[in-house]
C-alpha cells in the first residue's frame, strides 16, 4: 500500500508514522471499521481528515465506513475514537464499538468480561454475551415520536427522531426493498430543521424482525448496517406500539441487530447486540 502511505505522508510532511503501521480490518454486521491499536505508537499522521479519507477510500484505500483509534486503560476499561469515512470525528458508532470490545479481548487490551469504554459521547459499558459482544448505551431522552417539519411521502406511515448518541430519523415505510434511500436520506440527512444533519433509517415489518436500511451522515450514502441507527429504531418502533423489546432489526447486510430497551420515566435505557468479525489484520507500507 505505498501509495496509500505517499498520500498521507505528503500531508505531513517529515512526519513518517504510518510507515509500516499495523491496521485491523472489523465488520459490525456489514459495517466495516479499519482499527489502530494505539500500543502501537500514536495515531501521528493517521489521525488527519486526509489520512482518515485515504484509508477509508475503498478503491485506492484499504475501505472503510471509518477509521477507530483503540487507546488502552485498564483491565477492564479502554477508550476509542471513531471518525467517519470523510474525516469528520463521530460522536458514537454503534457497530464501531461492538467490534472495538471483540477486538480489545482478541489482543488483551481488556481481559475482564464487563468493560467500560469511553467514547466522544460517553463512557459505554459492555461485554460479551452468548458469543456476540453487547453495549449499553447511555439514555435516551431526545425522542421525538413525530417529526412534523419533515413531511411524509405517500408510502411512508410513520417518521420520527431520536437521538442515540447520534442524531436518527426514522421512517417507517411500506417497502424498504424499493426506497430511494440515497435520495430520500441525503435530503433528510441536510433538512434544515435539523440542527446537526441526521442519519436516516427506513423499516418495514418481516415476520417477527424489521429490515433496516440506513443513510449515514460522514459516509454519505447507504451503509450495510448502523448500530446507533437501530437503537433508535427500536426506541421509536415501541413508542409508535409497532414492537415490544428485545427489537430483531435485520441489515442490508443480512445479519441481525438486536434492541433491548427499558424505560424509566422519560429515559430510555437501550443494550445493542450484534456480530462483530476480525476480517484482516494488514501493515501500511
Amino acid at each position: 500500500m505505498d501509495g496509500l502511505a505517499s498520500q498521507m505522508v505528503e500531508h505531513q510532511g517529515k512526519d513518517l508514522t504510518v510507515k509500516g503501521r499495523k491496521f485491523y480490518k472489523m465488520s459490525g454486521s456489514g459495517n466495516d471499521f479499519v482499527f489502530f491499536d494505539l500500543r502501537d505508537g500514536p495515531a501521528g499522521a493517521l489521525e488527519t481528515p486526509e489520512a482518515v479519507r485515504a484509508i477509508s477510500a475503498r478503491a485506492t484505500g484499504v475501505g472503510a465506513d471509518g477509521v477507530v483509534f483503540l487507546e488502552p486503560g485498564g483491565r477492564d476499561s479502554f477508550s476509542i475514537r471513531y471518525y467517519n469515512s470523510d474525516g469528520s470525528l463521530g460522536e458514537l458508532c454503534g457497530n464501531a464499538t461492538l467490534c472495538s470490545l471483540r477486538l480489545a479481548h482478541e489482543t488483551g487490551v481488556a481481559q475482564a468480561s464487563e468493560v467500560s469504554i469511553g467514547t466522544d459521547s460517553g463512557v459505554v459499558k459492555a461485554r460479551i454475551v452468548n458469543g456476540l459482544p453487547e453495549i449499553d448505551l447511555a439514555p435516551v431522552t431526545e425522542v421525538a415520536a413525530r417529526l412534523d417539519a419533515i413531511g411524509m411521502l405517500d408510502r411512508e406511515t410513520e417518521l420520527g427522531f431520536a437521538r442515540a448518541g447520534v442524531p436518527h430519523v426514522v421512517i417507517l415505510d411500506k417497502d424498504v426493498d424499493s426506497a430511494d434511500v440515497t435520495g430520500r436520506g441525503s435530503g433528510i440527512r441536510r433538512d434544515p430543521a435539523l440542527r446537526q444533519g441526521a442519519n436516516v433509517n427506513f423499516l418495514t415489518r418481516n415476520g417477527p424482525e424489521w429490515t433496516i436500511r440506513t443513510y449515514e451522515r460522514g459516509v454519505e450514502g447507504e451503509t450495510l448496517a448502523c448500530g446507533t441507527g437501530a437503537v433508535a429504531s427500536g426506541i421509536l418502533l415501541v413508542e409508535w406500539g409497532q414492537a415490544e423489546s428485545p427489537v430483531g432489526l435485520r441489515t442490508r447486510s443480512g445479519k441481525l441487530l438486536e434492541v433491548r430497551l427499558k424505560k424509566a420515566g422519560s429515559a430510555w435505557f437501550p443494550s445493542l447486540r450484534g456480530s462483530a468479525d476480525l476480517v484482516f489484520t494488514g501493515e501500511l507500507a
